[in-house]
């Protein structure tokens, strides 16, 4: 793969996986016949991942700053901790073997893109090891909250490079041709 589409050095799609965004963009999209159902759902599962990364780097920096208890911090991350690792695993195995195959069959000219966002999700399984393993020392009591929020910032700047990507690929493609199949 091209250096420039690595999740952790792109910038954004190509021009050339962009075309339907074009068609579709981003401030149409909730007034879209095909937005309701599917895909207000499947941005929403997007918000609750923004969401609960922003929590766990808040808490982080208040755990740095004392302002909150070690215990306090410890069942928070691994109360969000848990559900970020178990959502975004779900969400990933769903999308590589059912949304992914059945979009790029509808937008064959995209399937280069789907086959991008399925490398960001091997890509990103070595970030949420290495989350798993940091939350796991902060809730011991083996790990510092300081190393710990510095990688929370390096996984959600490439979260968010992924979700984005993925928003502006998918969205799309559901909007032109329906969320009949995909349910």
């Amino acid at each position: 793969m091209n250096d420039d589409l690595k999740l952790d050095t792109r910038n954004g799609l190509p021009d050339a996986l962009r075309v339907l965004l074009q068609e579709y963009p981003r401030d149409t999209w909730p007034d879209h016949d095909n937005f309701a159902g599917l895909v207000a759902f499947w941005l929403d599962r997007h918000l609750m991942f923004r969401r609960l990364m922003t929590a766990l780097i808040t808490d982080a920096e208040e755990a740095i700053d004392r302002k909150i208890d070690p215990q306090t911090h410890a069942a928070k991350l691994s109360r969000y901790g848990s559900m970020l690792l178990q959502n975004l695993h779900g969400h990933h195995q769903i999308e590589d073997h059912h949304y992914f195959p059945v979009l790029s069959a509808r937008e064959p000219v995209l399937k280069k893109g789907f086959g991008l966002l399925d490398s960001d999700h091997h890509a990103m399984d070595g970030l949420l090891n290495r989350f798993a393993d940091g939350a796991n020392a902060v809730i011991q009591g083996q790990g510092e909250p300081g190393p710990f929020r510095a990688d929370l910032l390096d996984f959600q700047t490439m979260l968010d490079r992924h979700l984005i990507d993925e928003e502006e690929l998918v969205v799309p493609v559901i909007l032109k041709h329906g969320p009949a199949g995909l349910g």
